[in-house]
């Protein structure tokens, strides 16, 4: 039997109001919160560096240039891959357009990408730049699963119809784990299975999944996926994204990528050598040194993710949670909001999306001024998360009193 979840809320700075009071912070699908821990990180890189310099690289206490191997194990836990296949480097939409490179390979007749509903924008910009790039216009060769009956949540049905379809004409199936916006916890296992059944390469944003949902890549078999660590893995602003490659496309030389430095063979990458000679794993994808103050944060809010006794764990209760909410909202008996979240657990994250039936973004505006940090989304939508690691049944029951 599983020991009782322990939340790390002490672990977190919680923001306060002009009082001192806590905020009711439901915002970690956009920003988590930082560490306590992470200025500690930080600040010993910074004296690494005062006190060594470039010799930082071989004597810092976690000497520079292997930095990055200091996350792998960690992240690999968070996106359920071996580590070999996960390396954290550059942001978010630099690794998909980087995977795309590798993965979106269209041909006269296989040239289209399945891209989510109402994708972030970012992922629709990068597909319809790469769509231009090969020659191709994205009206034509860009593919939204469809909003069918109005309720903005996709069946497998629907995913499962459009393959049939299109299958023999998609050359990449693009999806998020979770929908930026409506919440919606997508199958990645079966949709990676299709994908590939009808021969299409299949990858994942991660951004609103990693730190979120329980995802276990080396079991599902895509063939990239990507994901930010600002969000659910708490790194900070603009913190640097993960990366995974399946261990089955290491070693294929014919796979296009473009190259840099830090993807070549570490053991004579200071040769200097005029060709570049692949690491045999998912880092031969990355490209310049890291940056270690970045990677520093990450590492501390990765070691709260492991003392908390990993993802799934975490997953329980963050469906408690959101279960909780839901349920009260419910409660409330509304009639001018809606949650256009899936009722079934499986098929969300901890980010529930409430529509207003009026909209009026003055709503939101109060709830802000009475102590809430959530996020609206044009044209209709507040989005709230529970994230487990640092929220707790309090801050649910004391939304739910504020949204009376």
């Amino acid at each position: 039997m599983n020991p009782p979840f322990i939340s790390q809320r002490d672990q977190f700075h919680i923001p306060q109001d002009a009082a001192g009071n806590d905020l009711i912070y439901l915002c970690g699908n956009s920003l988590g919160l930082m560490p306590r821990s992470t200025p500690d990180y930080i600040n010993q890189e910074l004296e690494d560096w005062k006190q060594h310099g470039v010799e930082g690289h071989i004597h810092a206490r976690n000497p520079w240039l292997p930095y990055h191997e200091n996350l792998g194990e960690s992240m690999a836990r968070i996106v359920g891959a071996r580590p070999h296949e996960v390396v954290v480097m550059n942001s978010l939409t630099v690794n998909l357009h980087l995977m795309m490179v590798s993965f979106y390979r269209p041909t006269k007749t296989r040239y289209k990408i399945l891209m989510e509903y109402n994708p972030f924008p970012s992922d629709r910009y990068a597909a319809q730049s790469q769509v231009k790039f090969h020659g191709f216009e994205p009206k034509d060769a860009i593919i939204e699963l469809p909003d069918r009956d109005g309720t903005e949540i996709i069946s497998m049905v629907t995913i499962e119809e459009i393959l049939h379809t299109h299958g023999h004409e998609i050359a990449l199936v693009l999806i998020g784990g979770v929908n930026y916006y409506t919440g919606q916890a997508y199958d990645m296992a079966k949709i990676t299975q299709l994908g590939h059944h009808y021969g299409c390469k299949v990858g994942f944003d991660l951004a609103h999944a990693a730190g979120n949902l329980d995802v276990q890549l080396a079991e599902y078999g895509p063939d990239f996926a990507v994901w930010c660590s600002y969000k659910y893995l708490n790194s900070g602003p603009g913190g640097l994204s993960g990366c995974y490659v399946n261990e089955r496309h290491h070693h294929d030389e014919s796979l296009p990528k473009f190259a840099g430095w830090w993807g070549h063979d570490k053991a004579i990458r200071f040769k200097m050598g005029p060709t570049f000679i692949p690491i045999p794993t998912v880092e031969s994808w990355q490209l310049s040194n890291p940056p270690i103050f970045q990677m520093a944060a990450i590492r501390a809010s990765l070691d709260i993710f492991d003392r908390a006794g990993g993802i799934s764990r975490l997953r329980e209760k963050s469906i408690e949670l959101t279960t909780h909410l839901y349920d009260g909202l419910m409660n409330l008996g509304r009639e001018d909001i809606e949650i256009i979240t899936p009722v079934d657990p499986a098929q969300r994250g901890c980010q529930l999306s409430i529509r207003m039936l009026r909209p009026d973004k003055a709503y939101f505006d109060v709830l802000t001024s009475r102590g809430v940090v959530a996020d609206w989304r044009e044209p209709d939508v507040i989005r709230v998360a529970t994230c487990p690691l640092y929220n707790t049944n309090d801050d649910v029951a004391a939304f739910l009193e504020k949204m009376k």
